[in-house]
């Protein structure tokens, strides 16, 4: 396409004796060569719309790996090693006193379902002694299990209560099993966890009568041999 452009005409105010002509002026010689510089101008912006700027045209976006689904968490089975006993006993469900085996048994339950809802505190609240017993500030008791995206555990038959000296103690066999937040690894492990309780003396208070953790033994399932 070809662009057409007005050249203004400059006037020269004439006297009667410059010396100006026409001949000084070529006018056609002006226009051809303003109209080969329009053309070239065209040209190169033609050039400049086929050709990109580096930079103007995004680079694509790297398609992004399939992520694998993390390992399923699969506690080992009641008898075998690394599962709960297999007493073939069902828990009562009959109702039960708080004071009860199966009391203290629920205090477990109560106790890691704080831990697997993240309610730190209150679950070391449920250690003996204020949570002194578990060997560990409620500040360093938090940051310990944090560790873990996932924390469940499956809680057994407790034993029975034994009495002595005004002060009762109940072990409750529990299987646990999570996942570390660092590379979604599964955990298992297995163990006790051991309960106290003084009894109806007199002076103990109801906090002092309620059953506590008193220690856990939970460790590392035993490897498969």
């Amino acid at each position: 396409m070809r662009y057409l452009i007005a050249l203004p005409l400059l006037l020269t105010a004439c006297a009667p004796d410059s010396e100006t002509t026409n001949a000084d002026i070529d006018i056609n010689a002006a226009a051809t060569l303003a109209q080969n510089s329009i053309d070239s101008y065209a040209a190169n912006s033609a050039g400049q719309d086929a050709a990109p700027l580096p930079g103007s045209t995004p680079e694509p976006l790297p398609t992004p790996a399939p992520s694998s689904s993390p390992e399923p968490l699969n506690p080992p089975a009641p008898g075998t090693p690394g599962g709960l006993p297999d007493d073939r006993t069902p828990v009562s469900e009959a109702p039960f006193t708080p004071d009860s085996a199966q009391g203290a048994a629920n205090v477990v339950q109560t106790y890691y379902a704080l831990l697997g809802e993240k309610k730190y505190r209150r679950a070391w609240a449920l250690w003996d002694n204020g949570g002194k017993d578990s060997g560990m500030s409620a500040e360093a008791f938090a940051a310990s299990f944090d560790k873990y995206s996932e924390y469940h555990a499956n809680i057994g038959a407790p034993g029975a209560i034994d009495a002595g000296a005004g002060q009762r103690y109940v072990t409750v066999p529990v299987q646990v099993y999570g996942r570390l937040k660092q590379g979604a690894r599964p955990v298992y492990m297995i163990g006790s966890v051991t309960l106290h309780r003084t009894g109806d003396i007199d002076g103990a208070t109801p906090a002092q009568k309620s059953w506590h953790i008193r220690s856990s033994d939970i460790k590392p399932r035993p490897k498969a041999g």
